[in-house]
């Protein structure tokens, strides 16, 4: 009877390590697929090509600024006739706009050294024009923040664009910044 019991404890013992591996087996071997292997999402990727592109579009802000906008003409009482920039570019017969190779014909604006020379602002002034204004640092002469616009005459400048705050963004900081 003794051999009996010891076999049926050992049978069972059997049973029950099969029973257990078993189901211990089930547990291991499930598995969750993820069938939308196309359709993941690095939103961190996206926000860097969203910054990417951005900075590649060449109306895409780089800074933005506040300051005064007043007008000035190459004949005006502390202007030597010449830009700072490009001194030798004719402005002594009216010319208020450079032909610039990427941004097309703009306005000339004189600034303070915050802002290289070549370099492309836009802004809205109703004093100036309808719609937004594209100009190109290429004259020197103003401080801070301040905008002086290259315009016909000192006349035309005191009668129309007077002094007034305007915000420009810096869509080109120099020549050479893609």
């Amino acid at each position: 009877m003794k051999k009996t019991f010891n076999y049926m404890i050992r049978l069972i013992l059997v049973v029950l390590i099969v029973l257990v591996a078993n189901t211990s087996a089930n547990i291991y071997e499930t598995k969750i697929e993820n069938k939308n292997v196309n359709n993941t999402i690095n939103l961190s990727t996206m926000a860097l090509k969203v910054i990417e592109v951005n900075k590649a579009n060449k109306y895409f802000p780089k800074d933005t600024f506040t300051g005064d906008l007043t007008g000035y003409a190459y004949n005006c009482p502390l202007c030597g006739g010449t830009l700072g920039c490009m001194p030798k570019y004719n402005i002594k017969d009216g010319t208020v706009t450079y032909p610039d190779a990427t941004y097309g014909t703009v306005r000339i604006v004189a600034s303070s050294k915050n802002l290289p020379c070549g370099s492309i602002i836009r802004f809205n002034s109703d004093r100036v024009s309808d719609s937004e204004v594209f100009a190109i640092v290429l004259d020197r002469g103003v401080g801070g923040n301040a905008i002086d616009l290259l315009v016909p005459s000192e006349d035309y400048a005191s009668k129309y664009i007077g002094r007034s705050s305007i915000t420009y963004d810096v869509l080109r900081s120099g020549w050479d910044e893609s």
